[in-house]
């Protein structure tokens, strides 16, 4: 899996939420699929039009109680364009979360099916980091799925992780 480090500036990203924990997802009972499925049933793509870039979906990871052990707020959504009302679109159901600029550490999913590139790549990244390579901020991590996810059963999908910036000094 390729890593490179990027500064990304703040950002406002909405859309569905929920919350949940990595436990809870790792079962039956998880919530993310739920939460993809409402998304595209709901349209939310379309609702946000006037509002938001359509051609990149984020699955963004906020909101961390603690670490990767505690809750999170997942939101499923669209980076808002400057002008935005976010008091318009909290009415319509969706959430905004602001995330702070920050350095990441940039993973690259190998090419595949979505339901089985993206989970993986997690397993790496967990391991990565408890293996002692740098320091989790837990600020806001994201997936990133543009025109590489097309066709979901031959996808590439980018995973943001937010990283104390001494980490990444030599990337």
């Amino acid at each position: 899996m390729k890593i490179r480090y990027e500064n990304v500036e703040a950002m406002k990203l909405c859309g569905l939420a929920a919350r949940t924990t990595n436990a809870a997802e790792a079962g039956p009972g998880g919530l993310i699929p739920e939460l993809w499925g409402a998304f595209y049933e709901k349209g939310v793509t379309a609702a946000l039009s006037s509002s938001a870039d359509p051609s990149v979906v984020y699955g963004l990871y906020a909101e961390y109680e603690s670490d990767a052990s505690g809750e999170y707020t997942v939101l499923l959504g669209h980076r808002l364009l400057e002008n935005a009302e976010s008091a318009e679109l909290k009415e319509m159901g969706l959430k905004v979360i602001e995330l702070p600029a920050a350095r990441y550490a940039v993973f690259t999913t190998e090419r595949g099916p979505i339901t089985q590139v993206v989970p993986e790549a997690w397993g790496r990244i967990w391991a990565y980091f408890a293996e002692g390579n740098g320091t989790r901020t837990f600020t806001g991590d994201f997936e990133r799925y543009d025109e590489r996810v097309t066709d979901p059963a031959d996808a590439v999908v980018e995973i943001y992780i937010a990283i104390s910036g001494e980490d990444s000094a030599n990337g």
